[in-house]
């Protein structure tokens, strides 16, 4: 299946698809808790925290709990797990230096920089993220892809997040293309891809959490594949 013939813009999602976020909130992590002298190994901590931190997102994308409750609660219920004792405040500073360090850590994905060379010329290139802005500038600056890409929406600048249709139709609005002449390439099989086909664009699954087969389009397991569509 190729596309070519008719795709004008191509939106691609940010972390898990790009930015290698796992890796580089791994580091982040890493560096402060040991600033903070909170005694526990990285490997532990991480074992408990990344399931337990996509089950949160998972409700901050269904409206279910605010930024504020997501970014103390993936803590408090990580060290409650891990029987280590944080208080409330240490909690909070650990919430606000992992926002404030993460974009420092700047890992992409293999290829990144191939595939958006190869895609730069032929599309317009646009980031839809469910990240918190003040986080997604700076990833994309400090890893030195921003320039790839004409238009970054965010969440809250529309406020509700993927997969609502209304995140895809602001997009397709502030790029000024169609749904038909767009491709959507994200890591999330409800976030990015069902969310993108409800407004009848074109998909393409970056399979990197094994995810099984399915049938809602295009599945990738490297960045380069997407030049046997585009």
């Amino acid at each position: 299946m190729n596309f070519q013939d008719r795709i004008t813009d191509v939106f691609f999602d940010l972390d898990h698809t790009l930015w290698d976020f796992e890796r580089n909130s791994a580091l982040t992590f890493q560096y402060i808790l040991q600033k903070h002298q909170i005694g526990v190994d990285i490997n532990d901590f991480l074992k408990i925290y990344v399931p337990i931190n996509f089950e949160y997102w998972k409700m901050y994308r269904e409206e279910r709990i605010s930024k504020e409750e997501l970014r103390y609660g993936r803590l408090k219920k990580t060290f409650d797990a891990l029987r280590i004792s944080v208080g409330d405040e240490m909690i909070h500073v650990l919430s606000t230096e992992y926002i404030e360090y993460l974009p420092s850590n700047n890992y992409l994905f293999d290829h990144t920089h191939d595939i958006l060379n190869y895609l730069k010329p032929k599309y317009r290139l646009h980031i839809i993220t469910n990240g918190f802005k003040e986080v997604q500038n700076g990833k994309l600056a400090n890893s030195k892809i921003d320039h790839f890409f004409e238009h970054v929406i965010n969440s809250e600048m529309v406020g509700v997040k993927k997969p609502n249709r209304k995140i895809f139709d602001f997009a397709l609005d502030r790029a000024g293309v169609a749904a038909a002449n767009s491709m959507m390439v994200g890591d999330n099989l409800e976030a990015d891809i069902l969310g993108a086909k409800s407004v009848g664009m074109e998909t393409i699954h970056f399979n990197v959490h094994g995810d099984d087969p399915h049938e809602h389009g295009v599945m990738i397991h490297n960045l380069l594949e997407i030049k046997s569509y585009l």
